[in-house]
């Protein structure tokens, strides 16, 4: 592949990841699926519908990715998630933290994108400081302790960081057929769960699950078969095109944020490219106000007092810090990478998870 047919190649790929995250800003306008308004929901509510078009979205994309694996598409070793060890502190204290700022953002990251979309200030403020938070978080001030300090807490896991890897060696299968597997098993009791309530089984209900499921698993294709090749015309190494990390990369929102913000400070400097990330950013509220637009939905929507403002701007700073910390945000590890059943992805949804349930039950005894 020469240098012409390589750079050809990285538009197909960018273009494609438009597409993909376009039709996940529509699917997000039109159902609500969001991770905070799925914990809202049971918690508040009693409602387990949303919590259950996530769990089906999971499934889907789960079972995806094992797919791809098992047919020699991909593979996780070559993921973004293929990390040396688990940052256990990092991961748990970022998770906690992402959980808690969704709410008082009103909103998980994508939310945030599908609402800005539709004329939502207040979701352009959580945007910019969810941004530039995680870029300071990245490169800027708090990533030293970051590095120097919470980074030093970790566990190497003694068969790898994916439950795949557990699996094929408890069992004595090839990794292909280890992450299979463990699809599967956790997959089972997830699908039973979903369809233990009748009433949740109606189109709506399964193609909003399905469908964002599918996304993710379009996004591992374009990423982890679109965009990889073999060998490098300029370096001769292995490769995937259009990744920040220049390893095969999903959706994930808070990462391309930054970057997003730090073309945006530094465009003249001739040195930022386009990521697979920053196009997906694009693509969801380029979705999500197609969506609002032809559904006559477009609305302009302000902040009612200073409390709501800087609610709304600390639940961006604790999203944009907590997601840096934890590697991903509520669609880049709750989803992506759950999808590969990451060891860190495990610990960091859950942390997110738990987060959001201790802010909800605090605004809730607070109103009480």
């Amino acid at each position: 592949m020469n240098p012409d047919q390589l750079a050809h190649l990285n538009g197909v790929v960018l273009i494609a990841a438009g597409l993909i995250s376009v039709l996940l800003g529509v699917i997000m306008h039109r159902t609500h699926f969001c991770t905070m308004g799925a914990v809202s929901d049971a918690i508040l509510m009693g409602s387990m519908t949303r919590m259950r078009h996530w769990a089906l979205a999971l499934v889907v994309a789960m079972l995806g990715f094992a797919c791809l694996c098992y047919n020699g598409l991909i593979s996780p070793l070559q993921s973004v998630y293929a990390t040396p060890s688990v940052l256990w502190l990092s991961t748990l204290l970022g998770g906690l933290m992402f959980g808690w700022g969704m709410v008082w953002a009103s909103g998980c990251g994508a939310k945030t994108l599908v609402r800005m979309g539709t004329g939502n200030l207040k979701s352009l403020i959580v945007f910019v400081f969810m941004g530039l938070s995680a870029l300071i978080t990245i490169k800027g001030v708090l990533a030293v302790p970051r590095v120097y300090f919470l980074d030093t807490f970790d566990w190497i896991p003694v068969h790898g960081v994916f439950v795949g890897q557990w699996t094929s060696q408890a069992l004595n299968l090839s990794l292909p057929q280890g992450v299979l597997y463990a699809a599967l098993i956790v997959a089972a009791p997830l699908v039973y769960w979903v369809c233990r309530d009748r009433e949740f089984l109606n189109f709506h209900n399964l193609s909003t699950g399905i469908a964002v499921g599918l996304v993710i698993c379009g996004a591992w294709l374009i990423s982890g078969v679109l965009g990889h090749g073999l060998e490098h015309p300029e370096t001769l190494e292995e490769f995937f095109l259009a990744t920040n990390s220049h390893k095969m990369e999903a959706l994930s929102l808070t990462a391309p944020a930054a970057m997003t913000m730090d073309a945006l400070l530094y465009f003249s400097d001739g040195t930022k490219r386009w990521t697979f990330g920053m196009v997906s950013l694009m693509g969801i509220v380029l979705g999500a106000f197609f969506s609002g637009l032809f559904s006559g939905r477009l609305k302009w929507e302000s902040f009612t007092s200073r409390s709501d403002l800087v609610r709304h701007m600390l639940g961006g700073i604790l999203m944009g810090v907590g997601a840096v910390m934890a590697m991903g945000c509520s669609i880049g590890q709750g989803l992506s990478g759950m999808s590969t059943l990451s060891l860190t992805s495990l610990l960091a949804t859950a942390a997110m998870l738990l987060g959001a349930s201790m802010a909800l039950w605090r605004d809730l005894h607070a109103a009480v």
